[in-house]
């Protein structure tokens, strides 16, 4: 089984992040959790530790619906800032809406690994992180 040094959460949705955190603290398969409620805090989190791999985390959650920077906007900026970024991070779309709008678009974002609905079933945050 896949073990992950670091996991980064960006939702500001506080039931959802503490209910995450706990499922996958459950796992034993990451050990560290990360969490920012809203995208500048994440990005200039990634900006300062740019070539501090070791912080960096392997796996992102990210909610699009979210204060200050929303998902979208992050990923923007996200976009710029990767080539600049020396480890690959896989991010992970979580969000409630079902709009294949927005599940259409995000999947059209090359850094984008995948589109998870929520709530996010513990099977497929293992899911995840196995096959990082």
């Amino acid at each position: 089984m896949n073990h992950i040094k670091n996991l980064t959460l960006v939702d500001d949705d506080d039931v959802f992040v503490f209910l995450t955190k706990k499922t996958i603290e459950q796992t034993n398969l990451v050990d560290l959790i990360r969490v920012f409620s809203n995208g500048i805090d994440a990005l200039n989190f990634l900006k300062e530790n740019k070539d501090n791999l070791d912080v960096l985390p392997e796996i992102l959650l990210l909610d699009l619906s979210m204060p200050i920077m929303n998902g979208w906007q992050f990923l923007e900026e996200y976009t710029k800032l990767h080539p600049y970024i020396g480890k690959k991070i896989s991010i992970y779309i979580c969000s409630s809406s079902i709009s294949q709008d927005d599940i259409t678009r995000a999947k059209a974002i090359n850094e984008v690994s995948d589109y998870i609905i929520k709530p996010i079933a513990k099977a497929k945050l293992i899911d995840v992180i196995k096959h990082l």
